[in-house]
Parts: C-alpha cells; sequence; structure tokens
C-alpha cells in the first residue's frame, strides 16, 4: 500500500462523556492511500481494494465532469468468494452506501455517509464536525461510472493519529509470527483516529481494560506517549462499571511513568489512584468484592461516577455467559471457561493484589515511605490470604473462589501473571493452564501470554500466537479477512462483535516485552531489561522506540549448538542482558561471561553476544 502524502490538521476536538465535556486541541493526521487493486465487475461497475482498512472515508478526483449520479459502497468485508462488498456482514462488521450525484472535473468530491447512532450520541468519544463521518473500511464498490476508470483518481482518505511508521519493527523466521505482528500493529495507528485509546468502532467509548491493553501495544511501537496519556486521564473522572476495568487504572499509569519517566502523573492523581484500587472495599481478611456494602452511592461518586446508582460488577472476561447475553454462543459459558463468579473471586482479587503491588511502586517513586511500608504490607497479607483460600494444594492449581469448586483458566492465568503463585506449585498451575488452551478471549489472552513468557513457557506462548489450526488464533482474524484485530475470536463467539478492537493486540507487546524481553527496568528507560525467550526461530529482529532513542536485536542461530544476539542500545541509555538459562558460554564482544552471571550489563552502542548450548 503506497501513502501518497500525509496532511497534518489541528482539529477542536470535542469529547462528550457522561454529561462531562473535554474541550482540547489533538494533532490528527489525514492520510490518503492509492489502491492496491482494481476489479472490473462489469461496465460502469468496479471493485477497489485498499489493501487495509482504516478509518475514513474515499475521495476521488475526475479528469472529467460525469453528469449522472454514481452509487458507491464501503465496507470491510467481502461477499464470500465474490468481488462484492458484503451488504450484511453481521455482527458490527461495517458497511455504508452513498449516492453521488455527479463527479465535477478537477474537483475533490469526498463520499459523506449517515452515521451511526450509538457511536455519535452520548458517551462516545466525538469527532469534530470537519471530519464528517467516518467508517473503517478496506473496500470501496462504484456503480454506473460513465467515465473511463483510468480517468478517476481514487484514494483511500484515512484519519488516524500521529503515529511513526518507522519507529518500530519486527520479522522473523516464522511468517504467521511475522504477520500477526503486522495486524496487531496496524491495529495501534489505524484505530487511534479520535485522539484517545477506545474500544472499537461500535461505541467508540474508552474502557480502561481495552485501554490497558493498547496502551502497551502502543508504547512498545511508538515513543509518542501522548495518547496514552490522555486517555488515562479521561479514566480519572470517567471510569466504567466493571470491577476489573477500574482496577486497570493503576496499572495504566505505573506502565507510562516505566515508559516516560514522567512523575508528574503520579504526583498530580496519587490520591485518585489509591481510590481506584478498591481498598475501601476491604473486608476484615484483606480481600475485596463488589458485593460489599462499603460501595456505596458516595463512594461510587468518589470514583468518578456521575451517576448514584451506578453498580460495580465483576466480569471476569467478555463475552460473558449466554445465560448473561442471550445470546446464541459457541460455547455456552463465554469467554470465561465456565468460570463460577462468586462474590470473593480470585480473579477481582488476583487484580487487587496486582493494584497493591503496584502502588508499593508508586508510592517509593514518589518517596512516600510511610505509603510504601503500607501497600508492602497489604499486599502481602492478601498474597497469603489468596493462597491460603483459593488455592487447591490438593490439585496444585487454583479455585474460583470463596465457595466454589470449580478451577478455570483465568482462575490461574491471572495469579501467574500477577506472580501471586508460590514456586511450589508454579508447574502445577501452568500445566493446569496448558490443559485448558485459549478458553478466554483476545482480552484474557494478554495475561495468558504474560503468565506463560514469566513461567519458562515461551514455547508454548509463541505457539498460541502462531496457531493456525483454530479458530480462536489471530490467523483467523486474518483468514477470514479482517486487517484489524479483531474484538473476538470469531463472529461465534460474539455476535456483535467488531473488526477494529485494539485489545486483541496482545501478541504485538508480548513479542516485544516478553519474548524479545526488551522492557523498562528503571523508569525512562534509564537502564532497559533484555531477556530474550524466543523458542525455536531459527532468526530474529526487533526495533524498539524508547524516549531516549531506539533499541536494535537480531538473532541468529548460527548451528545446532550456537547462536549470535547483535544489539545496539542508545548512548544515553544502559542495559542488562538477561542470558538464557539453557547455555554452557557465552561471550560479550569476545569476552567470556562468568558462567554463574545470569544478567551483563551491556555497552553503549552495539553490542555481540554469542552464546553456546
Amino acid at each position: 500500500m503506497k501513502n501518497i502524502y500525509i496532511l497534518t490538521i489541528t482539529l477542536l476536538f470535542i469529547a462528550f462523556s457522561n454529561a462531562q465535556n473535554y474541550t482540547e486541541h489533538i494533532d490528527l493526521k489525514v492520510s490518503y492511500f492509492k489502491p492496491e487493486k482494481i476489479t472490473k465487475i462489469s461496465d460502469g461497475h468496479y471493485l477497489i481494494d485498499f489493501g487495509k482498512a482504516f478509518f475514513g472515508t474515499v475521495e476521488l478526483m475526475a479528469k472529467q465532469d460525469q453528469n449522472d449520479s454514481l452509487l458507491v459502497h464501503l465496507g470491510e468485508k467481502l461477499e464470500d468468494n465474490s468481488n462484492r462488498i458484503d451488504q450484511n456482514p453481521g455482527a458490527t462488521i461495517r458497511y455504508r452506501k452513498a449516492t453521488l450525484p455527479f463527479l465535477k472535473a478537477n474537483k475533490n468530491t469526498t463520499v459523506a455517509m449517515d452515521p451511526y447512532k450509538r457511536n455519535t450520541t452520548g458517551a462516545a468519544i466525538m469527532l469534530p464536525d470537519s471530519i464528517g463521518t467516518i467508517i473503517p473500511f478496506r473496500y470501496f464498490e462504484i456503480e454506473n461510472l460513465k467515465i473511463p476508470i483510468e480517468d478517476l483518481d481514487i484514494k483511500q482518505k484515512a484519519i488516524h493519529y500521529n503515529f511513526n511508521d518507522d519507529a518500530s519493527s519486527f520479522s522473523s523466521s516464522d511468517e504467521v509470527m511475522n504477520a500477526v505482528w503486522d495486524l496487531c500493529k496496524h491495529t495501534i495507528k489505524a484505530t487511534s483516529f479520535t485522539g484517545y485509546y477506545v474500544d472499537g468502532d461500535r461505541e467508540r467509548i474508552p474502557y480502561e481494560a481495552d485501554a490497558y491493553i493498547n496502551q502497551l501495544s502502543h508504547y512498545s511501537v511508538d515513543n509518542d506517549y501522548s495518547i496514552g496519556r490522555r486517555t488515562n486521564e479521561y479514566f480519572l473522572k470517567n471510569p466504567t462499571w466493571p470491577t476489573e476495568w477500574i482496577l486497570h487504572t493503576v496499572l495504566m499509569f505505573h506502565a507510562d511513568y516505566m515508559y516516560t519517566g514522567d512523575l508528574e502523573p503520579l504526583k498530580n492523581h496519587y490520591d485518585n489512584l489509591k481510590l481506584k484500587t478498591l481498598m475501601k472495599l476491604e473486608r476484615e481478611d484483606g480481600l475485596i468484592s463488589s458485593s460489599s456494602p462499603k460501595l456505596t452511592k458516595e463512594f461510587t461518586s468518589k470514583l468518578g461516577f456521575k451517576k448514584a446508582n451506578t453498580k460495580i460488577k465483576d466480569i471476569i472476561d467478555w463475552p460473558p455467559a449466554q445465560k448473561d447475553t442471550g445470546w446464541k454462543l459457541a460455547t455456552a459459558e463465554g469467554e470465561r471457561d465456565g468460570y463460577e463468579i462468586v462474590p470473593v473471586n480470585t480473579a477481582v482479587n488476583a487484580f487487587y493484589y496486582y493494584n497493591l503491588k503496584l502502588m508499593t511502586d508508586i508510592a517509593g517513586f514518589l518517596n512516600k515511605k510511610d505509603d510504601v511500608a503500607f501497600f508492602k504490607e497489604k499486599a502481602e497479607k492478601v498474597k497469603k490470604v489468596i493462597n491460603t483460600k483459593f488455592l487447591d494444594t490438593s490439585k496444585g492449581y487454583y479455585i474460583d473462589g470463596e465457595g466454589s469448586t470449580h478451577a478455570s483458566l483465568h482462575a490461574n492465568m491471572l495469579p501467574l501473571a500477577f506472580d501471586l503463585v508460590p514456586k511450589v506449585y508454579e508447574k502445577t498451575v501452568t500445566e493446569f493452564i496448558k490443559s485448558r488452551g485459549m478458553a478466554c478471549s483476545v482480552y484474557g489472552a494478554q495475561y495468558l501470554l504474560e503468565g506463560l513468557y514469566k513461567y519458562g513457557e515461551a514455547q508454548y506462548a509463541s505457539d498460541l500466537i502462531t496457531e493456525t489450526e483454530s479458530d480462536r488464533s489471530w490467523w483467523n482474524m486474518m483468514q477470514v479477512g479482517a486487517t484489524m484485530a479483531m474484538e473476538a475470536w470469531d463472529v461465534k463467539y460474539k455476535p456483535n462483535s467488531d473488526w477494529n478492537h485494539a485489545w486483541g493486540t496482545a501478541p504485538l507487546n508480548t513479542i516485544t516485552r516478553y519474548m524479545w524481553g526488551i522492557k523498562p527496568k528503571t523508569a525512562g528507560f534509564e537502564t532497559a531489561e533484555i531477556k530474550p525467550q524466543l523458542g525455536d526461530l531459527l532468526y530474529t529482529k526487533i526495533k524498539v522506540p524508547t524516549k531516549l532513542g531506539f533499541i536494535y536485536a537480531s538473532y541468529n542461530v548460527i548451528n545446532d549448538t550456537e547462536a549470535i544476539y547483535e544489539i545496539e542500545i542508545p548512548e544515553t541509555m544502559n542495559a542488562d542482558f538477561v542470558l538464557p538459562n539453557v547455555l554452557k558460554k557465552a561471550y560479550l564482544n569476545n569476552k567470556k561471561i562468568n558462567k554463574n552471571k545470569t544478567t551483563t550489563s551491556l555497552q553503549k552502542g552495539k553490542n555481540t553476544i554469542k552464546i553456546k548450548f
């Protein structure tokens, strides 16, 4: 897909949410893309394929007048085995048609469409009138064209936030992994069209869980952090109702600080972040519940809810069970793996523990020594109670919660991802997790992959990313025709799902942050950690953006016993390289590394690490 040119426009952006107006100037980009393929269907009837879906519309420029009207169609999906846009694509897959009364020579004609009510009213993030109605689309179909197609310049007019395509790259010996990474990276750029992290086109509303995965993926491929920070600020006054979604707020602010090194958001909103941990709902043993009598109207108001009768409810994963939705789902339990949602449950309290753990860090960043001790003590207490009450030691894995005898993927992958699992049970918990497969949504996959990479199951995690046999895979998203990550694995798993949901980009950030293991060890990447777990890849290259510059890394297997890493770090950065577990010898820049060392410091600039298996 060839980019013709990009214009930068500054727009007065008005975002309405829960009757709260936000007015600010946001720089959005307008990019124009040429067709990748034009197919003649019949005389005057053509299908134009732009290669990838973007949020936007079509702009036409004719070399001669056409005084007769044209019928045009825009959509994300084609009919099966057809060169026609699917006009009834189902779910929330987008399609729009419009009539153009004429074409005037040498004058731009922009296709105008009727808006969707749901994503242009209420709590949706509004776009300026100057942008007009836009939808996500890949295909454009035109009927009754009376002039030669060669006399018509057709451009996809894409709206997106500032994004540096060259800030990141990835390739490897696994072509499926490469394709998944590209799918996810494009999703991050294309879904930025509001200047916030929104959930997709159906609602265009920021939700904390969606935004957190979006943030991790965005920060992994670009070093413009402004959209993430704007979204973080939004949630302080606009929380959403799922218990676990609120419990993502601290995660987002902590991640932002680690990538930017800017303490101001933590300083300015420290008290609000404490509220968002939901520790107000603690009972005597330290665990929390959304059924707590402490969840009063006064407390929900302090959390930022505008409606006094707002109910906070555990969601575990989405979509929920068939009995909750009424949908005819492919699996009656939805994406919860049969999770039994009891009032005091494992998933919610795993998130609560992780909030306390991160608040211990945040208090330390702000030099609040008393709060460090306070949160550390709370975290240790909650961890102990979780492992006493929810860990079935006879079976070696976690049950869903207090009073439950059921064990699900979610009740185990979250404790694993959040470092709750005692060492003696790491093997049995990971074995149970692997027995469940991908029994979670594209959102839950974030924590499944994180836990697996963190606890010695890197190859299995990579195999899930590159799965091609199951429809619960990123490969399936591409096979059905999506060019952005989908809201669900397939429409049958969520009947109203869309084809443009950044919460489906877990592979993007886990490949960067866990498979390649490139993360900030200290705030602002003052020191980077590089801990590769590359499994059976024969070669791979990656470029990772940071606020201090770019990290370049490559890996090549030379033969059955040797491999080489080439790593270049910015001159203003320190970096620690964590050596692979299984090796006989290692050399850094031709100097042998002590065999007892697990980590070695890299020099500024280029480094060569040679390992012998």
